[in-house]
């Protein structure tokens, strides 16, 4: 099985001939390829080249259109704060809708428009190009809740759930269109299995997740289905109020972060539920040894089962050691979905890879 093919396999009820990998890499991806960040971000060109680099070089399933969760917002016009090799952010104290009747002005930006959501589009159907065949390429959009708090800013949305509900349902609706209009478009480019990052599902509580976002969510991913896409979430932070909800939000994989443990995430979420994860990207991956990685991911293994997918719990940060993701690479490698009892100490012997050039 070539990756793509082993990923849907897991995605589908198969049998994958070991398990898939799916990390998420960005600026360790940028890195790669002796790139700035803002030159990632901002050229899909540059975005392509790290993503190939990087899979090539740790023998990744997927290859993946992420970058960062502000492109929607600044093609409709949001105040982006860029650097020269971090990620770019909003500025909080500017939202572009600081006044509120400005929702009623805003217009649902046009992904294939020249702005930076089309930037992605053609970054997904360059990956499709280039290695599509191979590897499966996964498009990227904001959840509703991360998509509004990015037009609305984070600390005012968070007053206005319980100070005007329903302005943050007409906002939440416009970033449920926008952002089907948007996976739509990277899914035509060659997009097989879309993102959904929605960290604000995270912070509001089990009971405002229930109220305003989890139907979202299931109208949402499956809307992504219906194109013919697989729906992948990723929540940062602690889930563990909202993973009963989440059961049934219709999502094909679920990433699992850190703070929340993977065997309570599988009673939750149910034995066919696929999950990603939830190794410590800090602690595990970026401090730890090649040791550490294989038994850290033989344990999330063992309390996942075999409906599961070899990752951190968010993304592999940017000056982790090459030789810890390649244990996570070997420990893929050496395992099918069943077989999570052994093969941490050979993935610990396997020498580093060769360091190259950028």
């Amino acid at each position: 099985m070539n990756g793509r093919q082993r990923i849907l396999a897991m995605l589908e009820g198969g049998r994958p001939d070991r398990l898939p990998l799916m990390p998420i890499a960005m600026m360790f991806a940028a890195d790669q390829i002796g790139a700035k960040y803002r030159q990632y971000v901002a050229d899909c060109r540059v975005l392509v080249a790290g993503q190939l680099r990087t899979a090539e070089r740790f023998d990744i399933d997927h290859v993946s259109c992420i970058s960062d969760p502000t492109r929607e917002a600044a093609d409709c016009g949001a105040d982006i704060r860029f650097f020269p090799d971090q990620p770019p952010a909003f500025a909080e104290g500017r939202s572009l809708l600081a006044d509120k009747a400005a929702l009623r002005r805003l217009k649902v930006p046009d992904p294939l428009g020249g702005g930076r959501m089309h930037d992605r589009v053609r970054a997904a159907a360059m990956l499709k190009e280039k290695v599509g065949r191979d590897r499966l390429v996964e498009g990227w959009v904001e959840g509703p809740g991360s998509a509004a708090s990015g037009l609305r800013g984070l600390n005012t949305l968070m007053l206005d759930f319980h100070d005007d509900p329903p302005f943050v349902r007409d906002l939440l609706e416009f970033a449920v269109e926008m952002e089907l209009r948007f996976a739509a478009a990277q899914v035509e480019a060659g997009a097989e299995i879309i993102g959904v990052g929605d960290s604000m599902a995270s912070l509001i509580g089990p009971a405002l997740y229930g109220e305003f976002l989890l139907p979202l969510h299931r109208r949402m991913f499956a809307g992504i289905r219906e194109m013919g896409a697989k729906v992948r979430l990723h929540i940062c932070g602690n889930i563990d109020g909202i993973l009963g909800p989440l059961a049934g939000a219709g999502a094909d994989m679920i990433d699992i972060d850190s703070p929340v443990p993977m065997d309570r995430a599988r009673r939750e979420l149910g034995p066919q539920q696929v999950l990603l994860g939830n190794l410590d990207p800090v602690a595990a991956l970026r401090n730890g040894t090649p040791q550490g990685v294989a038994e850290a991911l033989a344990a999330c293994h063992r309390h996942a089962g075999p409906r599961y997918i070899v990752g951190a719990g968010c993304e592999v940060p940017r000056d982790t050691p090459p030789a810890n993701l390649t244990a996570m690479t070997e420990y893929a490698r050496s395992h099918g979905p069943h077989e999570n009892d052994a093969g941490a100490q050979q993935v610990a012997l396997s020498p580093p890879p060769r360091e190259e050039e950028p």
